[in-house]
């Protein structure tokens, strides 16, 4: 009975044995605590936790019922309760990556299916029209062009490398797209990474600046913990991402080149480039192959342009070599930002 379920809130930092009790839940049901959610609803029934289901912003994660208690009333009233949380925390679009074989579950919660990769991952959000919205607003800013270019950047933080990626792009193009991840999962706030992008291209011409989404998916953000491998991991969280550009994203804004910069020093990212080209022009798909550029990366000293390079050197406050690495405006902010830090350390 629905009134035997008792459901309560855990915040990870504070309730420890409760954590402990969420994680036997969990890996009874052969998945890992994902340690990103900032809250989670709980059911107790008997005396024992028995449901649970994390919120890691607005991604639903760590959903799990006790063996005994499936079929029952249980699942639905957990899923009411995880929608009800959230939007309490005022998210209202949520988003679930499940395995596919889950897909009844959360069609029961009142999710929809967006994208999946064969046998891995669903993702699913509870609208049937949020992401045909998105799209028709995308669809207000096409241009008309032969070749429409689309850069994907974190830019944390802008540097020249970036700056030189989009200018090429630009080159080859009759107009470029440039998105920045929205999710603050990095060094520097989406707000500052944003202004940044903002003011290191505003003498650019042919190129429309745009706000990150939901659809832009972070690696650090992605939930693994139902998946057994890393690389399984890596793999499915790049085919999400470039699943939805493929079949969303890059029709509403009619993109034909998505560029990329090389990668030669970044093993991890020079194979999200390789799955790029998989994903965006040889998988099967309902959408057409758009054709991936992966263009060189400018060095400095005979080495690579990267964010990483200039957040090693600012942790020793190299801004002597820092200044040949990144446009004056992105200076002016590291430089703004240490000179706070110390006043504030002072």
């Amino acid at each position: 009975m629905d009134k035997d379920f008792q459901f309560s809130v855990v915040d990870p930092k504070d309730q420890h044995q409760e954590m402990e009790d969420i994680r036997a839940l969990l890996a009874a049901n052969e998945l890992e605590l994902d340690v990103h959610n900032e809250v989670w609803i709980v059911g107790h029934a008997r005396g024992r936790l028995v449901a649970c289901a994390g919120l890691d912003h607005n991604v639903i994660k760590c959903v799990a019922v006790a063996r005994e208690f499936r079929g029952e009333s249980l699942s639905l009233r957990l899923g009411s309760e995880a929608v009800a949380l959230a939007a309490q925390l005022g998210y209202f679009h949520l988003l679930v990556y499940s395995p596919p074989h889950n897909r009844e579950l959360f069609r029961g919660w009142g999710f929809y299916p967006v994208v999946e990769v064969p046998g891995l991952v669903l993702l699913m959000e509870n609208s049937p029209i949020a992401i045909t919205r998105y799209c028709e607003s995308l669809r207000l800013q096409r241009r008309p062009g032969g070749q429409t270019g689309c850069i994907v950047l974190n830019a944390n933080p802008f540097t020249l490398g970036h700056r030189f990626l989009i200018e090429a792009a630009v080159s080859d193009c009759d107009w470029l797209h440039v998105f920045v991840v929205g999710e603050d999962a990095s060094a520097l706030s989406y707000t500052d990474r944003y202004s940044l992008v903002a003011e290191g291209v505003k003498n650019i011409g042919k190129l429309t600046l745009h706000e990150g989404s939901d659809y832009i998916i972070s690696r650090a953000t992605f939930p693994g913990y139902f998946l057994k491998e890393k690389e399984t991991i890596e793999r499915s969280r790049a085919a999400i991402d470039l699943l939805l550009f493929r079949e969303y994203i890059g029709p509403a804004l009619g993109i034909t080149h998505p560029y990329v910069g090389t990668e030669p020093m970044d093993p991890v990212t020079n194979k999200y480039n390789a799955e790029m080209k998989y994903w965006l022009q040889d998988a099967p798909s309902r959408a057409s192959a758009i054709t991936v550029v992966e263009g060189p990366r400018v060095s400095v000293n005979g080495a690579p342009i990267s964010a990483s390079r200039v957040r090693r050197l600012l942790s020793s406050i190299d801004f002597k070599a820092i200044k040949h690495l990144v446009p004056e405006s992105t200076l002016h902010f590291l430089e703004r930002g240490c000179s706070a830090a110390g006043a504030v350390q002072a």
